[in-house]
C-alpha cells in the first residue's frame, strides 16, 4: 500500500534527478566532442612541416589534410543510426577508444601512404558528432532542443583547441609529440565520458525499426536541402579550420605559431557560438536565422576572394600603380565574422532537423552530417588543385563563395517565397 503524499514527493525527485543527469551528459558530451574534433583537425597544424619533409604540392597537402574528415564522414551515417538503436553512451565510448591505437601510431609514420592510412583510422573521432547530437538533445524537451545541441556542437572548437595546444607541442618537442600528447588525452576523455554520462532506455527507437526505415528519409527533398546548407556551414568551416594556417603562412609569411593564432579567431568563434546559434533558432526559428546566415558568408566570401592586386593606370603625370587587396587585419576581421555566422548556422541547420524528425534525429542526423563531412574532405583537395591551377590563394574563397549561392538560391525557392523571413517563429 502506496504511504499518501509519496507520489507528490517522488515526482519533484525524479525530476530533479533528471535535470542533473542531463546536465551531466550534455557536460561530458561536450568535453568529448571537443577532443575528437581536436584530434580530427590535428594534420590542420602537423601537415605544416610535413608538407615541408615529405615536398608536397598543395594538393597532396589538400589531400593529407582532408583524410581523417573522409572517414569521419562517412561513418556518421551508421552511427547515428546506432545511436538510435543501442543508445549514445556506448557508442560514443566504443568510438573514441577504437581511435586512440591510431592517433599513437600516428608518430612512427614516415611516407605519405602511412600517414594516409593512419589519417583513416584516426578520422573516426569525427563521426563523434553524429552520436552526440541525437543523445544530447533526447535528453531535454523539444523548446530547449536547439540550445542544447548548439552547446554540444560548441565542441567544434576542438578545432580552435589544436591551434593552441599543437604549435606549442611542435616547438617544445617536434611534431611526432603532437599525436602521442593526443592520444593520452583521448583516452582520459574515454574514461571520463564513462563515468559521467547516463542511459536512458526510453531513447532508443523500438526494434521493429529496420535499417531501411530509418534510410527512408534519403528521399525526402528536405534532408537533401539540409544536406546543401550543413555542406557549406560546417563543411565550408572544418575545411578552413584545416586549410587557414598555411595560407597566413603562405599569404602573410608569418610564423606557424602566429598563423595558427590568427586561424584560431576564425575556429573559436565558429565553434564556441554555436550555442548562442541553437538559442536563437529557438526564438526566431531555423528559417531566419539560416537566411541571415547566408547572406553574411555571402559578403564575407565575395570580399575575402578578391585576390591581391597591383594594377597601373595612365594619369596626365604619368603611370601611377595603386595596390589593391585585404591585408591581415582586414582579413582576420572578416574571418572571424564568417566564423560566427557559420556557428549559427550549423546550429540553425540541426534546428530544422528537431522539428522536422524529431523521431529519427540519429539517422537524418548522420545523413547530414555526412553532406557537411564530405564537404570538409572536398573542399581542402579543391583548394589545392585551385591553387596549383590558378596560382591564387584566395580561389578558395571564390569557390565557397559559389556554393553559398547555391544554397541562397535554393532557400528562396523553397522557403522565403513561402513565408516571411521573420515568421517562422510566430507560425
Amino acid at each position: 500500500m502506496a504511504i499518501p503524499g509519496t507520489a507528490t514527493i517522488a515526482a519533484p525527485r525524479a525530476a530533479a534527478t533528471r535535470q542533473r543527469q542531463a546536465l551531466s551528459v550534455l557536460v561530458v558530451s561536450t568535453l568529448a566532442f571537443t577532443v575528437c574534433f581536436m584530434v580530427w583537425m590535428m594534420f590542420g597544424v602537423i601537415g605544416i612541416p610535413l608538407k615541408k619533409t615529405l615536398g608536397l604540392s598543395a594538393t597532396e597537402f589538400g589531400l593529407l589534410t582532408a583524410t581523417p574528415v573522409l572517414t569521419g564522414s562517412l561513418v556518421r551515417v551508421p552511427l547515428g543510426i546506432w545511436t538510435d538503436r543501442f543508445g549514445g553512451r556506448i557508442v560514443m565510448t566504443l568510438l573514441m577508444a577504437l581511435t586512440v591505437p591510431a592517433i599513437f601510431l600516428m608518430a612512427f609514420a614516415t611516407q605519405f601512404w602511412h600517414f594516409i592510412v593512419i589519417g583513416l583510422f584516426v578520422g573516426l573521432a569525427g563521426g563523434a558528432f553524429s552520436v552526440g547530437t541525437p543523445y544530447v538533445a533526447r535528453w531535454f524537451p523539444k523548446n530547449r532542443q536547439g540550445f542544447a545541441m548548439g552547446v554540444y556542437g560548441a565542441g567544434n572548437s576542438g578545432a580552435a583547441v589544436n591551434k593552441f595546444l599543437a604549435p606549442v607541442i611542435l616547438v617544445a618537442a617536434g611534431w611526432t609529440m603532437v599525436p602521442q600528447v593526443y592520444a593520452a588525452v583521448m583516452l582520459g576523455t574515454v574514461v571520463l565520458f564513462w563515468m559521467f554520462s547516463h542511459t536512458d532506455p526510453s531513447h532508443v527507437v523500438p526494434s521493429n525499426v529496420t535499417f531501411a526505415d530509418q534510410l527512408k528519409a534519403l528521399k525526402d527533398p528536405k534532408v537533401l536541402k539540409y544536406c546543401q546548407y550543413y555542406s557549406i556551414v560546417f563543411g565550408g568551416y572544418v575545411a578552413l579550420s584545416l586549410w587557414m594556417v598555411q595560407y597566413y603562412v603562405g599569404e602573410y609569411g608569418l610564423d606557424i605559431r602566429v598563423a595558427a593564432l590568427l586561424a584560431a579567431c576564425f575556429s573559436l568563434p565558429g565553434g564556441v557560438l554555436r550555442a548562442i546559434g541553437g538559442w536563437l533558432s529557438d526564438k526566431y526559428g531555423a528559417h531566419s536565422v539560416t537566411w541571415w546566415v547566408m547572406w553574411v558568408s555571402w559578403i564575407c566570401l565575395f570580399l575575402l576572394s578578391y585576390p591581391q592586386t597591383d594594377f597601373s593606370i595612365q594619369t596626365v603625370n604619368g603611370v601611377r600603380t595603386f595596390h589593391l587587396g585585404l591585408n591581415v587585419y582586414a582579413f582576420t576581421g572578416l574571418m572571424a565574422i564568417l566564423g560566427v555566422a557559420w556557428a549559427f548556422g550549423k546550429a540553425s541547420v540541426f534546428k530544422y532537423i528537431s522539428n522536422d524528425y524529431p523521431k529519427n534525429i540519429g539517422a537524418i542526423s548522420g545523413i547530414v552530417g555526412l553532406a557537411g563531412g564530405l564537404g570538409g574532405f572536398i573542399l581542402p583537395i579543391l583548394f589545392g588543385a585551385l591553387m596549383d591551377l590558378t596560382g591564387i590563394r584566395s580561389s578558395a574563397f571564390m569557390l565557397l563563395y559559389g556554393v553559398v549561392w547555391v544554397s541562397l538560391v535554393w532557400m528562396y525557392f523553397t522557403e522565403v517565397r513561402r513565408q516571411p523571413v521573420m515568421g517562422e517563429a510566430a507560425a
